[in-house]
């Protein structure tokens, strides 16, 4: 998980990049809220519809999917995994 600094800085480059812009679909309905060191990023589901769901974000193949229920979800998974690729 990221300071709430690292958030909003994280997520205005995000949005900010061309780059990002013409390789990925848009990242408008996600608010990353941390990553696996490795590129993949965790984030909530902003619009249409606010959620509770935890979704990763995969970086080389712009797949976004579910990966835990709520924070707690997501926060008692990490913890109690061996590596960086319990989510997969």
């Amino acid at each position: 998980m990221w300071s709430v600094q690292q958030i909003i800085e994280e997520n205005e480059a995000f949005r900010r990049s061309a780059d990002f812009a013409r390789l990925y679909m848009s990242f408008d309905q996600l608010m990353f809220v941390g990553d696996n060191g490795g590129g993949d990023q965790f984030a909530y589901v902003r619009v249409p519809v606010a959620r509770d769901d935890v979704f990763v974000w995969d970086h080389e193949t712009d797949d976004r999917k579910r990966v835990a229920g709520s924070l707690k979800d997501y926060l008692e998974r990490r913890a109690g995994s061996d590596g960086d690729e319990w989510y997969r």
